[in-house]
């Protein structure tokens, strides 16, 4: 599904927006064969023998054959964190009914509406050369429409020359939010290359406080992996320093392929090793891969 700011006009708001979306992922995860990760299940875990028949949900086990024991709501609600790049980058690509910033917007808005039916604790934080929002984490439904509307406020803006420095961000936000948090990260990456290095050490420094996490790799696959342009004359401009040159695509094509595969690869194998769950997340893809990464990475935090 693709947002523009027209379909948020007629629609009246980015919330109607992300149930649609939620509520699409959930009839699809019905009918799959993922129902180990369904909404029904939030509230409930696997049986172990040994343990008191007090709470097993019999409902549950005539559907699925399963035992599972109801949890209680202490047990079962997370504190997750949404980190958005919101650079100029991310505007990408500009002028678009579709860009990785609206991608990311509607992602978090979806995101944010399947924490609030788990009744799990969420809360927002943006950031360009610095943090320009952070909230606390909270689960009641008022603060749910409060950071819809600070996301709406993302998609009004549309500035150049907001550089990103996530090195510092990620650094502060590891020390600032409740350990063992899951923290969802939604960036481009595209960073001054002389801060990749020191940016992959921030993401370490997360799991080194016991926070969980997801980094959603937000990309145009076609135009900026693989550099999908007619071979004509084009002025590309750095939407971050407006830096600017002219050239014909396929001057650089194969050296431009190579540099950004090395680097998403870079990125994947440095989330492997430090045991965060990478995802890239291709804006002309929709938002199952999204939606579905949650609800894994939540199973799992809650065995």
């Amino acid at each position: 599904m693709i947002i523009n700011n027209k379909e948020i006009k007629d629609f009246g708001s980015l919330e109607l927006l992300a149930r649609q979306v939620v509520e699409g992922f959930l009839i699809g995860l019905h009918k799959s064969p993922f129902h180990g990760f369904s909404v029904e299940f939030a509230e409930h875990r696997i049986y172990n023998p040994g343990e008191s028949t007090k709470n097993i949900d019999w409902k549950v086990y005539a559907r699925t054959d399963k035992l599972f024991t109801k949890k209680f709501e202490e047990e079962t609600n997370l504190r997750c964190r949404i980190v958005m790049d919101i650079s100029s980058s991310m505007y990408f690509p500009k002028n678009e009914s579709n860009n990785k910033l609206r991608f990311s917007t509607l992602a978090s808005a979806a995101l944010m509406n399947l924490m609030s039916r788990q009744r799990d604790a969420f809360g927002l934080t943006t950031f360009d050369s610095a943090i320009r929002y952070h909230g606390p984490a909270k689960s009641k439904s008022s603060h749910f429409h409060m950071l819809l509307n600070k996301l709406e406020e993302n998609m009004k803006e549309d500035k150049l020359n907001k550089e990103t420095s996530a090195v510092k961000v990620l650094h502060e936000i590891a020390d600032s939010i409740p350990r063992r948090s899951l923290v969802i990260i939604f960036s481009d990456m595209l960073e001054n290359p002389e801060q990749m290095q020191p940016m992959l050490s921030a993401l370490q420094h997360l799991k080194h406080n016991k926070h969980e996490v997801i980094l959603f790799h937000v990309v145009d696959e076609e135009k900026e992996m693989d550099f999908n342009f007619e071979n004509r004359p084009y002025q590309f401009v750095d939407m971050e320093t407006g830096e600017q040159v002219k050239l014909r695509s396929n001057q650089v094509k194969a050296f431009y392929k190579e540099k950004m595969n090395a680097f998403q690869q870079e990125v994947y194998l440095k989330c492997l090793q430090y045991k965060i769950d990478y995802i890239k997340a291709d804006i002309n893809k929709g938002f199952k891969s999204i939606l579905q990464s949650y609800l894994v990475k939540r199973s799992k935090m809650r065995v």
